[in-house]
């Protein structure tokens, strides 16, 4: 990159399944502030606001020119983006390369979504072919109910081990003051709830959250003049594919798929042999159980098929030496336009040493 670029400062509000106390506007403006207050900065000190949702979970467009007043675009160069679950991520990967590229120094970036105020059950079952993607009616719950069928019969898991990181998120999460669920569950309460589409039971998926996050964005000289300890980006990746049925059935195929491709290609770019023993906590985006598993894998952890063994021996725990999703993760929150860049901004407060109860016991220096 031409410039060096780090996360300055950050916020996020408090997550729930109902906030009938704000509007859209309200809600993101309360992720901008507390951005603002943690960097030690005004709005008027920020160059371009990047703004991510998914606008068709609400049913409303063009975001980023009707919250202008609770974003603080007014007048200034932006752009809306959306790609799905990932638009979170995608916005904070827009900023590095606008501040990168030495067109802005400050870079403010919100990600939000208000699900109460639309029906995303409604869109996402939209998302399967009607005819390539029948036998995935249910939409997210039938992709990841094939992951865990097919994970179990290649591999020999159970239903238990999806059911452990169903309990590792959730108690993690009553740690994190933001986060939405809070459970006091056990293996036996996740493998007891309701069923949705074997294997994956309630307990098994993500919430529906509303909430916002915001992170700031600035080039080397700001950072060092203004950020008490900035996070740094060392290195960033993005691939994509469509996903087809076969993506998520085939989970013992060596096929190269997108996200085993993006962390191959990063920890290249980083001269990372063992990831395991490089990083020292990993947030990463598990809408259920059963792809922290098979993600654990994609992303060199483990070998393929002992996924379900690092979270059986706990190996994945706050306290473990692999920590995974100390924050309570997707699982416990997923807030879908900020629930990418929640990861991120989770990531930077461990490296800050700032992440209060759900702090790893190690000290965080690669995330």
């Amino acid at each position: 990159m031409k410039r060096n670029v780090a996360i300055i400062g950050g916020g996020q509000t408090y997550h729930k399944a109902r906030r009938h106390d704000v509007d859209q506007a309200e809600l993101v403006n309360e992720a901008v502030r507390a951005a603002l207050a943690d960097a030690d900065m005004t709005m008027d000190e920020i160059d371009l606001v990047l703004l991510g949702n998914m606008e068709f979970f609400e049913g409303v467009h063009m975001t980023d020119c009707w919250l202008v007043h609770g974003t603080g675009a007014y007048g200034r160069p932006g752009l809306k983006i959306t790609t799905g679950g990932t638009v979170g991520a995608t916005t904070v990967c827009a900023g590095v390369h606008h501040v990168a590229s030495g067109l802005f120094d400050r870079v403010l970036c919100i990600g939000f979504e208000k699900q109460e105020e639309g029906d995303t059950g409604a869109i996402l079952s939209g998302v399967a072919h009607p005819l390539w993607g029948r036998s995935m009616a249910g939409a997210a719950v039938g992709y990841f109910a094939m992951m865990g069928s097919s994970y179990m019969a290649a591999w020999g898991a159970g239903e238990e081990h999806s059911a452990m990181v169903a309990v590792k998120a959730r108690q993690n999460a009553r740690k994190n003051k933001y986060a939405h669920l809070k459970l006091d569950i056990t293996i036996e309460d996740a493998l007891n709830s309701r069923m949705l589409s074997y294997p994956i039971r309630m307990l098994d998926m993500c919430p529906a959250s509303n909430g916002a996050c915001a992170v700031i964005l600035a080039d080397e000289k700001t950072a060092k003049k203004r950020c008490r300890k900035p996070v740094w980006f060392r290195a960033m990746d993005t691939a994509h594919n469509e996903q087809f049925e076969l993506d998520w059935r085939e989970v013992k195929t060596e096929r190269p798929i997108f996200s085993k491709v993006c962390a191959s290609r990063m920890y290249k770019k980083l001269g990372v042999t063992n990831p395991a023993e490089h990083f020292d906590v990993f947030e990463i985006y598990e809408p259920a159980t059963w792809a922290e598993l098979v993600w654990y894998e994609d992303l060199g952890l483990c070998r393929p098929g002992e996924g379900f063994r690092l979270v059986e021996k706990g190996l994945t725990n706050m306290d473990g030496p692999i920590p995974v999703n100390p924050s309570g993760g997707v699982l416990s929150t997923n807030c879908i336009g900020a629930s990418a860049m929640l990861r991120i901004w989770e990531a930077a407060l461990q490296i800050r040493g700032d992440a209060e109860e759900h702090q790893v016991p190690k000290e965080a220096t690669h995330d």
